[in-house]
């Protein structure tokens, strides 16, 4: 009789209310698991602790509307223990950078309503472009796992879900406006028609727009603005409905400081003390607040003058200068029917498109490049060679080809992605379930570099240089790149979840990706870092001819390539079978342990794959290896209606861990492997509301890393490199080396800590958030960075030339620091007689603390080139009034 009570208890849970994973079969499968055999906790304050075998963290909107109105979901979930997120503003419409274990935004797998979000090609995360706060029901963040229908080739770790509300049965209507420092503005409106079908139909509309002033610079503008909407049809009274609902977000962002670690570059030799910045001119890491505050000045491009040789200002070519638009929509639908007792079908189809870049500009060349300067006859062409487009035809408008020009030259890429998640879920019995997916994702990813106009105050005409790109004097296209990628996964996985004695849940699973990429690249590669020369989109024979034969493509007798790989296609395929197994025992209601275990897979993105067309078709080279992880939770946990807390130790094993370094002064990115790497660490967490008024939440973790051995750095394949320490090594190996052996991976902070109090007086809600992040090292050797003033090695360790002197420009790790944040809300029910409607303030990192933000490169490991940082988002405040009935 109990079983049935709680088999039926499981039955009318399995509700779109009560989601704790990704997709709708995921939700259905879960709640099986959660709700039969579990105490029924609520969330305490926002925070809930689920009863999974995974090591799991939930906030619902309870905790996210206190947050700023408008900030990223993904800033918010900086409050759940093993997530580091550093924002790039305070408002949540530039971006930021996110890591959860230690496992960065390319290996977490991050969906909406079931739908993937990570980019096609790089796997990245683009926090900017997130749902609305208020449109978000809860956010759920699995910290060392995938789901096992996850719907992604890169996550080999973490995953972050959050679904968007239901409509609500009744009519409503709500309009907000928000006002704070940075010239900040944001207005969002909201409408839920309540049911209006006699069939239980209801759905919402919302809208936002959002701008503020670039936090650093005195330069650039913010503009974010959004629209969505969802109908929700119910079917019968046992959980099964159809829900359609579209997306669109538009981001017309200037970029901001973003600079490379520096101290004085001029301070004093290798031993000496490190000295901190004197000057922002130089793009160094500003240490002062005084120095932070500096100011891109307003500017006109060099003048044009017929007859003479014309080269370029700077105007127009800083990083604050630089566009970083981008237009996202979807169209998702997720559905729940049952086909009889104990037999549930599920399916989410989707559609979402891409348009997007990263700004830039490029000194152009009006005459033509002569491509092959070691023959007698010239051969003058117009086209994109050594990083400079030549055009070939006057770029200034002053009559003549002999300038160079400022202009615009982003990488712009596009993509229409298409997707479905199916499953069956059967209820064998009463305690035992099985659930059978299949996940489809298939993502055309168009990547080009198009060269177009700047205005007279350097910013580019078109924000997309699609729109009207520059053609050479032959009629072609100036591109930088050219290429055309499909990836395409499918995915069949299974799961069952069986419980035991009343007091044990085990689960098991499996998922087994076939990842197919289909490259196309249409220009030359010509270095092993993927750097191309283009001669645009419709080139001649002749000219295609000429280039292969002045710079032929060999390789060495020891497979070091050389010359121009010619354009080419290829297609390459990773599959993998990745299981998982896990269980929870439950001690008491409220009291359980829980373990699991699952394989994680990132198959390599678009950049580093397109490198490896400079090796020849068939060797090693040609196909990176695609990286493992083993993933290891123990943990326990107690939840009840006044507690939720949980304490779990993590294992993550990698095999040829990735490491990328990413340069956006070029627009390009360095792949290393790293081999194995050992990850361990804990993460803890305790929610505590003794009484409604007053409520008290406490998190932290420790992290832990080791890469298990050297790496090689030059491309003298002969360097022993395996074994060997820094201390003793010859020269050689220093120069072709990286020591990383028995080292943490680099930026990832040893640890956090950090809690929230929050204090209901009715009529006035008031909140403090405090967060530490600890240090992070800066490269992967745990080493100091270096500059060489004569020729660096390959390891930067090497400092050779006539009179060269090494000297240190940054420390070994970037120190830690503490964020807080207030948040107050006053109810004006008392004088509008309802609870809709209401102020509330909110001020970020409230004492203005200076710190090193994140970094678009996701590990370093070189200690010759320092990789950009943000500066950390400075103190942000704001108020908003709600208006709801």
């Amino acid at each position: 009789m109990i079983k049935k009570l709680l088999a039926g208890c499981a039955v009318s849970a399995l509700v779109p209310a009560a989601v704790l994973a990704q997709s709708t079969g995921a939700v259905d499968f879960e709640n099986v698991i959660v709700v039969t055999g579990s105490s029924g906790a609520k969330s305490v304050a926002g925070v809930q602790i689920p009863q999974t075998a995974r090591t799991k963290g939930v906030l619902t909107q309870d905790f996210i509307q206190h947050t700023t109105p408008g900030q990223s979901i993904n800033d918010t979930i900086n409050m759940l223990p093993g997530v580091s997120f550093q924002a790039n503003d305070p408002f949540g419409s530039a971006g930021g950078t996110l890591a959860i274990r230690g496992f960065d935004s390319t290996r977490i797998n991050q969906t909406f309503d079931g739908i993937p979000l990570n980019d096609t090609g790089s796997y990245e995360i683009y926090s900017n472009q997130q749902l609305d706060p208020e449109l978000i029901e809860q956010v759920n963040v699995n910290l060392g796992t995938t789901d096992v229908d996850s719907p992604t080739a890169g996550a080999s770790g973490s995953t972050v879900n959050y679904r968007s509300r239901n409509p609500t049965d009744d009519f409503h209507v709500r309009l907000q406006g928000s006002a704070g420092n940075y010239e900040f503005m944001r207005i969002f409106g909201m409408v839920d028609t309540g049911v209006f079908t006699p069939w239980g139909t209801k759905a919402w509309i919302a809208a936002s727009r959002a701008t503020n002033d670039a936090p650093y610079g005195h330069r650039g503008q913010i503009s974010k603005k959004q629209f969505n909407a969802k109908v929700y049809q119910p079917i019968g009274t046992n959980g099964d409905f159809v829900s359609i609902a579209g997306h669109y977000n538009q981001n017309i962002n200037n970029f901001f400081g973003s600079l490379p670690l520096r101290v004085d570059q001029t301070a004093s030799p290798l031993s000496s003390t490190v000295r901190p910045v004197t000057s922002l001119s130089s793009g160094r890491q500003p240490l002062t607040k005084d120095e932070r505050n500096y100011t891109i000045p307003i500017c006109n491009v060099a003048v044009a003058r017929a007859g003479q040789v014309d080269s370029p200002n700077t105007c127009g070519t800083s990083f604050d200068e630089r566009y970083n638009p981008s237009r996202t929509g979807n169209v998702r639908i997720n559905s729940r029917f049952t086909l009889k007792e104990g037999l549930v079908l599920t399916v989410d189809p989707s559609y979402q498109y891409t348009l997007a870049n990263g700004g830039g500009t490029v000194t152009a060349n009006e005459g033509l490049r002569d491509i092959d300067p070691s023959s007698a006859v010239v051969n003058l062409q117009p086209g994109y060679f050594g990083g400079v487009p030549y055009a070939g035809r006057d770029l200034n408008g002053d009559g003549d080809t002999r300038d160079t020009v400022t202009m615009a030259a982003p990488s712009n890429t596009q993509t229409h992605r298409y997707g479905v998640i199916a499953s069956l879920r059967y209820d064998l019995s009463p305690d035992h379930t099985v659930r059978v997916a299949y996940t489809l994702d298939y993502g055309r990813h168009r990547q080009t570099g198009e060269v177009a106009p700047v205005a007279s105050n350097g910013a580019s005409v078109y924000k997309f240089t699609t729109a009207d790109p520059l053609l050479g004097s032959n009629g072609s296209t100036l591109q930088k790149r050219d290429r055309l990628s499909k990836a395409i996964l499918n995915q069949a996985s299974a799961e069952y979840t069986g419980h035991f004695f009343q007091d044990l849940t085990i689960t098991a699973g499996i998922r087994a990706p076939f990842m197919q990429r289909k490259l196309d690249q249409r220009c030359f590669t010509s270095s092993i870092t993927g750097f191309v020369e283009c001669f645009g989109d419709n080139p001649s024979a002749g000219a295609i001819a000429a280039a292969t034969a002045a710079n032929p493509y060999t390789v060495s007798a020891a497979g070091v390539p050389s010359g121009w790989a010619i354009p080419q296609k290829r297609t390459l395929k990773y599959n993998k079978v990745l299981p998982s197994a896990g269980f929870i025992y439950r001690f008491t209601p409220a009291i359980a342990v829980h373990g699991n275990y699952s394989k994680g897979l990132q198959v390599p993105g678009t950049d580093n794959l397109y490198n490896s067309f400079y090796y020849p078709l068939g060797t090693s080279p040609a196909k990176p290896k695609p990286e493992t992880s083993d993933n290891f939770d123990l943990g326990v946990r107690y939840t009840s209606s006044k507690i939720q807390a949980e304490l779990s130790a993590w294992y993550t094993r990698f095999n040829n861990r990735l490491s990328q370094s990413y340069d956006p002064t070029v627009d390009r990115s360095v792949y290393t492997n790293l081999g194995r790497v050992d990850r361990y660490g804990i993460d803890g967490s305790i929610s505590y509301s003794p009484i409604r008024e007053i409520s008290v939440y406490a998190f932290g973790s420790y992290l832990k890393s080791k890469i298990k051995d050297n790496v090689q750095a030059g491309s003298a394949a002969t360097t022993t490199c395996a074994g060997v320490e820094r201390g003793s090594a010859t020269t050689t190996q220093l120069s072709n080396c990286f020591f990383t052996e028995g080292k943490r991976e680099s930026l990832q902070p040893v640890y956090t800590i950090g809690g929230r109090v929050q204090a209901n007086l009715d009529p006035v809600t008031f909140g403090v958030d405090v967060k530490r992040t600890g240090r992070r090292y800066v490269n992967d050797q745990n080493l100091p960075y270096f500059l060489c003033t004569g020729s660096a090695s390959a390891s930067g360790l090497v400092c050779s030339g006539t009179g060269a002197v090494q000297y240190m420009t940054y420390g070994a790790f970037i120190k830690g620091y503490t964020l807080v944040n207030l948040d107050a809300r006053i109810s004006l029910e008392p004088l509008v007689h309802n609870d809709r409607t209401w102020l509330q303030f909110n001020v970020t990192n409230l004492f203005d603390k200076l710190f090193v933000g994140g970094s678009t490169t996701k590990s370093v490991t070189s200690v010759a080139t320092t990789p950009f940082f943000q500066i950390g988002t400075p103190r942000g405040i704001s108020g908003t009034l709600n208006v709801g009935f």
